[in-house]
């Protein structure tokens, strides 16, 4: 029971759900060890799991012709991967990658479209959490086309670090420069500037926040928007369902 009500607490969609739907949903979940760069599931291609990150960081990327990838969206503590295929066809518009090695919890689709389709607290919160998930998505494509790399890179640490809940980010420069569409040597130009100006801290494979509030102050606006509209969809939550989880 302790390990259950642990592995709840660390992924916020799961702590919000009532204590009798999370009860019923729980034997269903399976510890997952997601190691870095592991692939989930394809473009177009079926999905056949979900998974709700504890401490570990999903991206979905789109591919494109030759070869390269471009972020358009991040899975952390936050939420669950796989929500697009969530109504309609069990198919994936987007590639989901692991970016941040870490554990998870999953089940199949088939347990969460049965779920889903109850019409109960998880129908409602995933619901949220998709439209606060294509919020992330057109913010970041407006994000790309407009901000400078270095607004943009302190913008995506930030996103990654609320989604992980550390400072410390196990990250390449080149794995970055993938995520953000751009050159190496341009993440690492931007990579300089936010360590001259004392916000973060860059070693091999590991970047440290080191001043959250001053890259919260250099970002772009995106990074405020996303929070806030996440938050109006789904910062209340967990008190509404464990009110409506008494009230059943």
């Amino acid at each position: 029971m302790h390990e259950s009500n642990s592995t709840q607490s660390q992924n916020r969609l799961l702590a919000a759900l009532p204590s009798g739907e999370y009860q019923r949903l729980q034997p269903l979940l399976t510890p997952a060890e997601l190691t870095l760069g592991l692939l989930l599931y394809e473009t177009e291609g079926p999905v056949k799991y979900v998974y709700f990150p504890l401490n570990s960081l999903i991206s979905l990327v789109v591919p494109m012709e030759d070869g390269s990838a471009v972020e358009v969206g991040l899975v952390g503590n936050d939420g669950m991967s796989g929500i697009s295929a969530l109504i309609g066809e069990s198919m994936s518009t987007d590639r989901a990658v692991v970016q941040i090695a870490g554990g998870a919890v999953r089940t199949s689709l088939a347990v969460i479209k049965e779920e889903f389709s109850r019409g109960g607290a998880l129908h409602d919160l995933l619901f949220r959490y998709m439209m606060a998930h294509l919020k992330l998505v057109s913010q970041t494509l407006a994000c790309n086309a407009r901000h400078t790399v270095e607004k943009r890179l302190a913008r995506w640490l930030l996103t990654c670090r609320d989604r992980v809940a550390s400072d410390d980010l196990k990250l390449t420069q080149e794995f970055i420069a993938e995520m953000l569409g751009t050159r190496r040597a341009t993440v690492s130009g931007a990579a300089s500037a936010l360590q001259t100006e004392g916000l973060i801290e860059y070693r091999r494979g590991n970047i440290r926040i080191l001043n959250q509030q001053g890259l919260e102050e250099f970002s772009c606006e995106c990074y405020k928007v996303v929070k806030e509209e996440s938050g109006r969809l789904l910062g209340q939550w967990p008190q509404r369902a464990k009110a409506r989880g008494r009230a059943g």
